[in-house]
């Protein structure tokens, strides 16, 4: 899922979105709630119509950026973000003018309801890494408690409510967290509190934990994830879903995907290239310019250059997991991961 946090997946137009081929994006509760504000949605009648986008949208519950803000400010800003958590819900103070704000689980459903996201996630608590046993279980025991409450207060049955796994890197509780949610009956299912700066071998043992415990007859998302290494190992474990700002906030700073590797376009080497940037990819980018002139674009700072970079990222993600359902669909995974390492990894 591109990630549109703020109404809009940053340096491209809603053309430019639809030529990636996305199937969804996703919003963000906080941002949105705080700017441009729940009379603004409520006017528009919801995010689909201030938008024009008439795809599915999921939106996240906000709660997972009300404890990062907690630890800075907005860039150029002036307020530091504080939040008090309780058994009720997260008292905080916006990082955009420094008011204080309240979500409960039952508001974060309203929000959302009027936002009217196609798929909503419940206010959890997600704790940073490392934490302790003690801390970690305490989130999961509020996360499900808030998703009890949550599912008793959403009224639209045209949107679909997941739940969301917590326990940090404790297998007990991962085990916990998911049995209890699946409990619950939920119509999909989130693997939060990972990709959060614990080693790559915790994240992928994590979620194995948790996806042999969850239906398989129900979507599995792995929130906030990843490298195109990180998906088609996850995916390979069971994942269906994921979102990252990954594509778009790399190509913002040069740093471009293809089924080559990872490369940095505006290094000197690329200066006389007349090559395609990706020659397996059939994105507007990839068919339209040259690596020659693409990094000449990232180094005088035309904004044309992120776009152009914008763009490709969103495609080569976007191929990668249409390529990645074929190959499932005609049982070839394997030899489709093996392939795909070979090229891009140099393997």
């Amino acid at each position: 899922m591109p990630v549109g946090t703020q109404g809009t997946v940053k340096a491209v137009t809603k053309e430019q979105l639809l030529g990636t081929k996305p199937q969804i994006i996703l919003g963000n509760t906080y941002h949105l709630y705080l700017r441009p504000g729940l009379d603004v949605l409520k006017h528009f009648g919801g995010l689909h119509r201030f938008i024009n986008w008439n795809m599915p949208i999921l939106t996240d519950s906000g709660g997972f950026q009300v404890f990062s803000l907690a630890k800075g400010k907005e860039k150029g800003g002036k307020h530091r973000a504080e939040v008090v958590l309780t058994d009720e819900g997260v008292r905080f103070k916006s990082h955009l003018d420094g008011s204080w704000h309240f979500f409960t689980p039952e508001f974060v459903i309203e929000i959302q309801e009027i936002i009217g996201s196609d798929i909503m996630m419940p206010l959890d608590v997600c704790p940073p890494y490392p934490v302790s046993h003690t801390t970690a279980k305490d989130a999961v025991d509020k996360t499900l408690n808030w998703l009890k409450r949550s599912k008793i207060a959403k009224k639209n049955e045209n949107q679909a409510l997941f739940g969301i796994v917590q326990g940090s890197t404790y297998e007990d509780l991962r085990r916990e967290s998911a049995l209890r949610t699946v409990e619950l009956d939920m119509d999909g299912y989130s693997i939060g509190g990972l990709s959060v700066g614990e080693p790559v071998e915790y994240m992928y043992s994590m979620t194995e934990v948790v996806v042999e415990l969850l239906p398989e007859d129900k979507p599995r998302y792995l929130m906030g994830v990843g490298t195109p290494e990180n998906i088609i190992e996850s995916v390979e474990r069971g994942v269906d879903m994921f979102d990252c700002v990954m594509p778009t906030r790399n190509a913002r700073n040069g740093t471009l995907f293809t089924h080559y590797g990872r490369i940095n376009i505006k290094a000197a080497k690329y200066k006389m290239s007349d090559e395609p940037l990706d020659k397996d990819c059939d994105c507007y980018t990839c068919r339209n310019f040259s690596r020659g002139y693409l990094r000449h674009l990232y180094n005088a700072e035309e904004i044309t250059g992120m776009i152009l970079g914008t763009i490709h990222n969103l495609r080569f993600y976007n191929k990668l997991m249409e390529d990645i359902r074929k190959a499932i669909k005609n049982e070839s995974f394997s030899e489709f991961k093996r392939q795909f390492y070979g090229k891009y990894l140099g393997a």
